[in-house]
């Protein structure tokens, strides 16, 4: 079900890439949300910077111009923790939860592809799970980064914490490009037009 949750655009915005710190991670499938997060602050032309709460990194600007502020963000917590960190954010910065945009991995959408959603459930992601409990509701703006099912019986852990095949790791540019699009999309253009672009 499309919802459009609010008839005045919120004037900060806030834009979460979920995924785990530390060079470890940095290249996994479960970090596609922290790259398409590192393509918006290249947008931005910002660098990352260490928030005063020390719980995560922030970037802060705008995407276009005229255009509200955006706060990019992704936690110095480990996945399942995330939730703390943007509650603590969506306080510092005044932000309710229907102007927060999480982006994350999305197992049961194709590598290659996206889809975008207000509300819903947290589908087994841990991210997410932590960010509905911490905020207390669902409802807040998904960018959803299809990784697809791991191949025959490897692990669902084991295959969202490993590194991309050597075949996507050609194609994942052009997916980055179009998570941080559709971002830029709800922002200026609201949940049904980015929905209709995207969710094709």
């Amino acid at each position: 079900m499309t919802l459009e949750v609010s008839q005045q655009a919120p004037e900060v915005w806030l834009v979460v890439g979920l995924g785990n710190p530390g060079p470890d991670y940095s290249n996994t499938r479960h970090n596609v949300g922290y790259m398409v997060t590192d393509e918006l602050a290249r947008r931005m032309g910002s660098p990352w910077r260490a928030h005063k709460s020390g719980r995560a990194q922030v970037v802060e600007g705008r995407l276009t111009v005229p255009g509200p502020r955006v706060v990019l963000a992704r936690s110095a917590t480990f996945m399942n923790l995330s939730g703390g960190p943007v509650k603590a954010l969506a306080s510092f910065y005044k932000i309710a939860p229907a102007a927060i945009i999480a982006v994350h991995d999305e197992l049961d959408i194709a590598f290659g592809t996206q889809r975008v959603k207000f509300g819903g459930g947290d589908n087994g992601h841990n991210g997410l799970k932590s960010m509905r409990a911490s905020l207390g509701t669902g409802d807040f703006y998904r960018v959803r980064a299809g990784i697809g099912r791991p191949p025959g019986r490897q692990d669902t852990a084991d295959f969202v914490l490993s590194n991309y095949s050597s075949v996507e790791r050609k194609e994942l540019p052009f997916q980055i490009d179009a998570c941080a699009d559709a971002v830029e999309g709800l922002i200026s253009n609201g949940l049904e037009w980015t929905q209709q672009r995207f969710n094709s």
